[in-house]
C-alpha cells in the first residue's frame, strides 16, 4: 500500500479536428498501447508514459463542447475510440471512462464559470478521475463523505471521507468527488454534490493498493480526504444529470459497453495470431498447420460472428445515445429511455461475448497458450473484472420490463 504524489502534467495537448481524426490517432496509439501491455501487466506497471501520451494527443478532450473550444464529438464515437483502447490494453481503455463522464456532467449541470475552468484544463491535457464508490454502505448507492459547511462562510465547506475503486486516481490532476451535503446552505440545499478539485489538495491522500485479478494497471485504489477545503464554484448537484432524462446513465454505460467490446476483440485478434504461427494441429484433423484443422476455423468463424455481433450492438447504442443527446425528433424522455435501452441490450451481449471469446482463446490455440509467458490469460481477467461494474442480470429486468408493461428505465444513472 502506497501513497502517492500529484501526477505529471504534459506539456501540451493536440487539438483534434474532426471524428475521422480522432480515430486515426486511437489506432496509432493502441498499436504502441499493445506492444507493452503483457509486460505492464504481468509487472503491474503503471501506465504513466502512456496515459500522458493519451492526454498529449488530444483524445481525452474530444467531448469538450464547442463553445468552450472543443470538437464535442458523439457518444458513438467516443465509443469507438475507447474500444479501439480496449483491444490494446484494456486498463488503459478504463482509465479515462469517469473522465469522460463527468465531463459529460459537467456539460449537463455545471454553472458556466466551474464548465470553463475545467474545460480548459482537459483541453490543455488535464485529466479526471473519479472518487465515488464506497464500501461501508448497505449498497453502492448509500455515500457518507460528507461536506461540511464552514461556519460562517456560506460559500466554503470542508470534504471529509474514504472513496475505494477510484479508477485513474494515480494519473490524475483534477478529482470529481461524490459526497453529501446534509443541510441547506445559501444555494445549495441538501444532497449529492460533486466536488471538482485539484488532486493535490491538502488533505488529499491518494493510495496505490488495487490489487485485482484483472484490469491490473488502472490505478482504482483508495482516496482518502481529511478536512480538504472545497468552494461552492466546485460543487455541481448530481441529481440535475441524474433526477432528469439527460441519457447521462446511457452515455456512461455505453463507454462501459465499449471497453469489453474492444476486449474481445483484442482476445480474438490474440487467438488468431497464435494459431497462425504457434499452435499445433490436432493429430486426428490430418493437416500440417492449425489454421487449416476445419474444427478450428469452424469455431474461430463462430468467435467472430459473436465479436461482431457485440461491435454491432454497441454501433447501434452509440446511435441512439446520440440522438437521445442531441435531443431532436422524438419526446426527450423517449429518447433517452430508448438509448438506455440500447445500451442495457449491448451490455447484455458484450457480458457474454467479452469472457466468452477470451475464455475461448485457450480452446482454439491449444496447450501451449496457458503457458504463463504468453500473459493469454489477461483477456479474460480484464474483462471479468471489468463486466462487475454492473450486474448484467438489471439490465434484462429493464428490457423485459420495457417490453412487456412499457416501462421507462429508471433515472439512476447507471442505464
Amino acid at each position: 500500500m502506497t501513497a502517492v504524489g500529484q501526477a505529471a502534467r504534459p506539456d501540451s495537448a493536440h487539438r483534434i479536428s474532426s471524428n475521422a481524426e480522432a480515430l486515426s490517432v486511437a489506432r496509432e496509439l493502441a498499436a504502441s498501447f499493445a506492444a507493452g501491455a503483457a509486460e505492464r501487466d504481468r509487472d503491474r506497471r503503471l501506465p504513466y508514459e502512456e496515459i500522458d501520451r493519451l492526454s498529449a494527443s488530444g483524445l481525452l478532450a474530444l467531448t469538450v463542447p464547442a463553445r468552450f473550444g472543443g470538437l464535442d464529438v458523439p457518444p458513438s464515437v467516443l465509443a469507438r475510440v475507447v474500444s479501439i483502447l480496449a483491444a490494446a490494453d484494456p486498463s488503459i481503455a478504463q482509465i479515462p471512462h469517469s473522465h469522460f463522464v463527468y465531463l459529460n456532467l459537467l456539460r449537463l449541470a455545471a454553472p458556466d464559470s466551474l464548465a470553463e475552468r475545467v474545460f480548459t484544463d482537459v483541453l490543455a491535457g488535464g485529466r479526471i478521475a473519479n472518487a465515488q464508490s464506497e464500501r461501508g454502505g448497505k449498497t453502492i448507492a448509500d455515500i457518507s463523505t460528507q461536506l461540511t459547511p464552514v461556519e460562517g462562510e456560506p460559500t466554503r465547506f470542508t470534504l471529509d471521507g474514504e472513496k475505494f475503486y477510484c479508477t485513474g486516481s494515480l494519473f490524475a490532476h483534477t478529482l470529481a468527488v461524490l459526497a453529501k451535503l446534509d443541510v441547506a446552505v445559501g444555494d445549495f440545499a441538501p444532497g449529492e454534490y460533486v466536488a471538482f478539485i485539484p488532486a493535490d489538495s491538502p488533505g488529499v491522500e491518494i493510495v496505490d493498493d488495487w490489487d485485482a485479478v484483472g484490469q491490473r494497471t488502472t490505478g482504482s485504489g483508495t482516496v482518502r480526504f481529511a478536512g480538504v477545503p472545497v468552494t461552492a464554484d466546485d460543487l455541481v448537484a448530481r441529481a440535475k444529470a441524474t433526477a432528469a432524462p439527460t441519457g447521462y446513465g446511457a452515455y456512461a454505460q455505453l463507454l462501459h459497453v465499449a471497453i469489453d467490446t474492444g476486449v474481445a476483440r483484442g482476445a480474438l485478434g490474440a487467438a488468431v495470431e497464435f494459431v497462425r504461427t504457434k499452435a499445433r494441429p490436432w493429430f486426428e484433423a490430418g493437416v500440417e498447420r492449425a489454421v487449416d484443422d476445419p474444427l478450428v476455423v469452424q469455431r474461430f468463424g463462430e468467435l467472430d460472428v459473436d465479436v461482431a455481433t457485440a461491435e454491432a450492438m454497441l454501433d447501434a447504442a452509440g446511435r441512439a445515445v446520440d440522438e437521445a443527446v442531441a435531443g431532436t425528433g422524438a419526446p426527450r424522455r423517449e429518447l433517452v429511455a430508448d438509448a438506455s435501452i440500447a445500451v442495457a441490450r449491448a451490455k447484455a451481449v458484450a457480458d457474454r461475448v467479452g469472457p466468452g471469446v477470451a475464455s475461448a482463446l485457450f480452446e482454439v490455440s491449444g496447450t501451449r497458450a496457458a503457458a504463463a509467458g504468453n500473459r493469454l490469460d489477461r483477456y479474460w481477467r480484464d474483462v471479468r473484472t471489468h463486466t462487475l461494474h454492473d450486474p448484467v442480470r438489471w439490465k434484462y429486468q429493464h428490457i423485459g420490463r420495457r417490453l412487456l408493461r412499457d416501462e421507462e428505465p429508471p433515472l439512476h444513472g447507471v442505464i
